[in-house]
């Protein structure tokens, strides 16, 4: 009975951490930001991510056990940008994930690793109006996410994510002085399709008896505040994030969590990206995150860096 009960709890963690990082995105030229790439122009990213937590939110409830020790994650990705226009920007992006525990062998089970989901999006720049003490832009952005492996949605809490299509759409206002102080509003709405479960009944304040689950749709809100220093050369801001499910269930005491589940969060995060001025094209970024309140969540901290690259591909 024992043993039971500290698989479920250890389950309990699991889906929480898959909509963790999904909602997560590497910082650079992305489709979160005001940056617009000038036509032809090309900008790649490689980046890093590491994630761990020993807590989590059963419903509003902070909980901690011992036998789950300390979940990891480690995400390494691979991004591309292109300037169609210089009002329109194309993405894309690959993620290699891999999982574990601290405990050895993950305690009850083992992690897993492998490509989760193909992202590809466009960003559309809709206004840009400077002068010389200011700039105010608005932009627009979708992104479509499929998984690309076939890895296991309800292997928690080391699935490398949910497997389930995922349309993001975000609208996006930008205000900036001439000093370089900058603030950035994002609002956005989470389009998740359903994910196939490994098995053939579960329950959401009712019995369904179908391994297909649908995923809960979610608002998500974003918040920084920033500055350039050193002739723009270096970027730093900090971030409030917030999402919030448009449906969903708790996970019930005791129980495993499943993707019909009610994520919501808050995060506050930082970042900072230095552009080499005598290694034209090139530059190093690093940023941190940590989850300080939620429901149905892993109470998570994480950190990555990366690396950029632009260029012309210009006749």
């Amino acid at each position: 009975m024992k043993m039971k009960l500290e698989n479920k709890i250890w389950i309990s963690i699991s889906f929480l951490l898959c909509l963790h990082l999904i909602s997560q995105s590497a910082f650079g030229q992305t489709p979160l930001d005001e940056l617009m790439m000038p036509k032809q122009d090309v900008c790649i990213l490689v980046n890093y991510e590491f994630g761990k937590f020993d807590q989590y939110w059963e419903g509003e409830v902070l909980r901690k056990n011992g036998t789950i020790a300390t979940v990891q994650r480690r995400t390494a990705m691979v991004m591309a940008a292109y300037g169609i226009t210089d009002q329109l920007d194309f993405y894309l992006g690959l993620p290699y994930v891999q999982t574990n525990s601290t405990i050895p062998n993950g305690g009850k089970f083992a992690g897993t690793s492998g490509l989760q989901d193909l992202s590809t999006g466009l960003k559309y720049q809709i206004l840009d109006k400077r002068t010389e003490k200011r700039q105010v832009s608005l932009l627009a952005s979708a992104m479509l996410s499929v998984p690309v492996s076939n890895y296991l949605s309800d292997y928690q809490p080391y699935s490398l994510g949910l497997k389930t299509p995922q349309l993001a759409w975000r609208l996006l206002g930008h205000y900036q002085l001439a000093r370089g102080f900058y603030a950035r509003a994002v609002a956005g709405y989470s389009w998740k399709g359903y994910t196939k479960a490994e098995r053939e009944y579960y329950y959401n304040n009712g019995s369904y008896f179908t391994p297909w689950m649908d995923v809960p749709n979610s608002i998500n809100f974003d918040l920084s505040l920033g500055k350039w220093f050193w002739q723009n050369s270096l970027r730093v801001e900090a971030t409030l994030s917030t999402q919030s499910s448009t449906s969903g269930d708790d996970i019930r005491a005791y129980n495993a969590p499943q993707p019909t589940n009610k994520v919501d969060f808050t995060r506050l995060g930082g970042f900072a990206h230095y552009y080499f001025q005598n290694l034209k094209g090139l530059g190093v970024l690093g940023y941190w995150n940590q989850v300080v309140d939620g429901r149905n969540m892993p109470e998570m901290s994480s950190w990555g860096m990366g690396v950029t690259y632009q260029f012309g591909i210009k006749n």
